[in-house]
């Protein structure tokens, strides 16, 4: 599937760069021709570099995964840096809420209607996850999208995501700074809130 927008802000400059459906991008995975070595993630057809995974963002993760493992509410599971398939893109979350138990997902990567929640810490890729990810999760109806954004120390939630539209972006933003308690929504009803604290560490 072809994305319906102009060029990708962070990648897909180059007009010779080859473009890769979500099947056979999983069929290279699934033979060893991507490995976890390359670091790579397909993105709007597009296999391309993960941003670089360095101290403060891997702290975060480290930090952050407890706080949001005492968050997750029956009928949900928390991924940690593991894909998901959308209908022109594998990104590899730093989070996401999903249905159901963990075991379902043992044959299959969770799609648009099992997740909840995505959530990217970013430094380094702040940039592209404000531009690039923004659309492709509005593009996949992803309800709800937190940037935890360590340079302004802030949580950017997105949400009343557009749809597959010409030019797909979410219909609402808000902006949590420290000291203020994040609302946690799972299917459009708060589950429970969050302490900005304790995700920007």
């Amino acid at each position: 599937m072809t994305p319906t927008t102009t060029t990708p802000v962070t990648y897909g400059q180059d007009a010779s760069t080859a473009r890769f459906s979500v099947a056979r991008y999983q069929r290279m995975v699934e033979t060893g021709i991507v490995t976890p070595d390359d670091q790579v993630e397909l993105l709007e057809n597009y296999v391309v570099l993960k941003m670089p995974n360095n101290p403060p963002h891997a702290g975060t993760i480290q930090l952050t995964t407890p706080t949001l493992l005492r968050a997750v509410p029956p009928g949900w599971c928390l991924r940690a840096q593991l894909p998901v398939a959308l209908a022109d893109s594998q990104p590899e979350l730093d989070y996401a809420f999903v249905r159901g138990d963990g075991r379902i997902y043992l044959t299959r990567h969770p799609g648009p209607r099992d997740v909840g929640l995505v959530i990217e810490v970013a430094n380094t890729s702040l940039l592209r996850d404000r531009r690039d990810k923004t659309r492709i999760y509005a593009r996949a109806s992803i309800a709800v999208y937190w940037i935890v954004n360590l340079e302004d120390r802030q949580v950017e939630v997105h949400t009343q995501p557009s749809g597959p539209t010409a030019t797909p972006a979410y219909g609402a933003v808000a902006t949590y700074v420290p000291g203020d308690a994040l609302p946690l929504v799972l299917d459009g009803a708060a589950v429970g809130t969050l302490p900005v604290d304790d995700l920007l560490v």
